[in-house]
């Protein structure tokens, strides 16, 4: 008798035939119902358009993930020194938090025409937004991760003759990295919006760019085809962030799964 199939490739491949159902189902009700495809495209007809239009998508899906990868690593380094800052001190804590949730209820959408023009159209004004709309949920986590060392356990560290920066580093600082890692699972998806959102807004280069010059050409298969590359630039990202978090989170993971059995 055949072994068989482990959980995580049970859900791996329910996962794929979930996926594949669902473009086939979409395949098939377009070709049933005859919509056009200035209303939805085929599946079909958007691998066409990214297989005939690579060479002229490429560099923007690379200008795209560059502008990106550089706001989300200024986000969550600004996030990170932010949260340090706010969970080591309840005094930072109550003075701070609540300008960062105004701050972050504000619609990225108007700070975008700000960033142009303080620095032009162009590369910056995307960074500062992908930067800008990732930090709140690292500074969250990050402060909720360092709040969440016990009083009692800082009480004994400081009678054994810890300093106050030796807990935060040896241990209020690995205590947030489950935290810290949650977080940026969602930052990166956020990264990409605010990057969009500004190539829509003022750039020239970039999928959120030509997203915006192929709706105004009713070429509706080529946004899909820029929505798709976006999503699967974000899936991999999503990948990275995870299998980072495994490898220097084991010991948190494993914990759970020893609650959990």
């Amino acid at each position: 008798m055949s072994a068989a199939p482990s959980p995580k490739l049970r859900q791996r491949l329910l996962s794929g035939s979930a996926l594949v159902g669902f473009f086939v189902l979409w395949e098939l009700v377009c070709l049933a119902t005859g919509v056009s495809d200035l209303v939805l495209p085929r599946p079909s007809q958007i691998a066409l358009v990214l297989v005939q239009k690579m060479s002229l998508l490429w560099p923007h899906t690379l200008q795209t993930l560059y502008t990106t990868f550089v706001g989300f690593a200024l986000g969550v380094l600004v996030g990170v020194l932010l949260g340090v800052l706010i969970g080591s001190s309840k005094l930072a804590y109550d003075v701070t938090y609540p300008l960062l949730v105004g701050f972050s209820s504000i619609p990225k959408v108007a700070v975008v025409p700000l960033f142009v023009v303080w620095f032009g159209a162009g590369t910056v004004p995307a960074i500062l937004t992908s930067m800008v709309i990732s930090i709140f949920p690292v500074v969250v986590n990050v402060a909720t991760g360092l709040a969440s060392t016990e009083p009692e356990l800082e009480d004994v560290l400081r009678v054994l003759g810890a300093r106050k920066r030796d807990i935060l580093w040896n241990v209020g600082l690995p205590r947030t990295l489950p935290y810290l890692f949650a977080s940026l699972k969602i930052a990166i998806t956020l990264s990409f919006v605010g990057t969009v959102l500004s190539e829509t807004v003022a750039a020239n280069k970039g999928i959120g760019t030509v997203m915006m010059i192929a709706s105004g050409n009713f070429d509706v298969p080529m946004v899909f085809a820029g929505l798709f590359l976006l999503a699967l630039m974000g899936v991999l990202l999503y990948a990275v962030s995870a299998f980072l978090e495994r490898r220097m989170t084991g010991w948190a993971q494993r914990k759970n799964d020893m609650v959990m059995a």
